[in-house]
């Protein structure tokens, strides 16, 4: 199986939860299209004091929700949006974000190793993925930078306070 196999098959396992956000996002819109006295039974209705508006002053209510609903839709959207890019950061994709990472390791870090895999206190691994070394070098939690390649969709792992950079991968 090949390095790229599991990173595909985990970016396909969020097809589910992409048709969930979309039918969650799809539903406000489909009430927005229908007036607040066809959403409420009679009883919430005249509960809930609307049945003392005029005829305009229910559809000014109406479309004001509508446009509330709609803006706040878009913007829940967007924010799932931007969050979900951020978070897929350095996963194999056709565009990567050009944004380095930049946390703390969970852990000792001793030197780098071919195959090596790298927690970080953000959720994020990531695993060496050539024979770059450091040897000699404990830290404890020491902050880390990954950056993109400037061409291609290679990241590199530096440790603060060191020069050499290790070729990594995002596992998780």
């Amino acid at each position: 199986m090949s390095a790229i196999a599991p990173i595909a098959s985990r970016r396909f396992a969020l097809a589910p939860l992409l048709l969930a956000l979309a039918a969650c996002l799809a539903a406000p819109a489909a009430l927005a299209q229908q007036k607040i006295e066809q959403q409420m039974s009679a009883e919430q209705f005249k509960n809930s004091g609307l049945t003392k508006l005029s005829d305009q002053e229910l559809a000014n209510l109406n479309a004001w929700l509508n446009r509330t609903l709609d803006t706040e839709t878009a913007k829940a959207a967007d924010k799932a949006k931007s969050e979900t890019a951020h978070e897929r950061r350095g996963f194999f994709e056709k565009s990567p974000a050009k944004e380095p990472v930049v946390a703390r390791m969970s852990g000792r870090f001793e030197g780098f190793s071919r195959g090596m895999t790298f927690v970080l206190d953000n959720g994020q691994e990531w695993r060496q993925d050539d024979n770059a070394d450091l040897p000699g070098v404990t830290l404890e939690s020491p902050q880390v930078r990954i950056a993109p390649s400037v061409i291609g969709n290679a990241w590199y792992l530096s440790v603060q306070g060191y020069n050499t950079r290790a070729k990594v991968v995002r596992v998780k």
